[in-house]
């Protein structure tokens, strides 16, 4: 059957959301060094645990739990936004330009 549409429309809201935020979720990783290896993995962990918990909440508030097809979609849902997360966290330490995008030479 696969996500709902009106589930994967919110859960991909969220992700868009904590893209936006990535900055506040590294200050938070950044209380845990020197425990952490990596404070932008860290802070990564974070957002995808907080978009995994929207998505079992939204199934939750419709009576409804996951099926492993669903699980599967979502991982890969949040492995192809991945890139734009750990971006935006990288973004966000100092030494990294937020808004760089590389241009194609002609």
């Amino acid at each position: 059957m696969g996500i709902p549409e009106e589930i994967k429309g919110y859960i991909e809201g969220q992700i868009d959301y904590y893209i936006s935020e990535a900055g506040s979720y590294r200050q938070i990783a950044e209380e845990y060094t020197p425990e952490v290896g990596s404070v932008p993995d860290a802070a990564f962990g974070i957002i995808a645990g907080c978009v995994y918990s929207a998505f079992l909440q939204a199934y939750q508030g419709r009576g409804m739990s996951p099926s492993l097809v669903d699980m599967r979609e979502f991982n890969v849902l949040l492995k192809g936004r991945a890139p734009l997360i750990k971006g935006a966290i990288l973004g966000s330490l100092p030494g990294h330009q937020k808004d760089h995008k590389p241009t194609a030479r002609t």
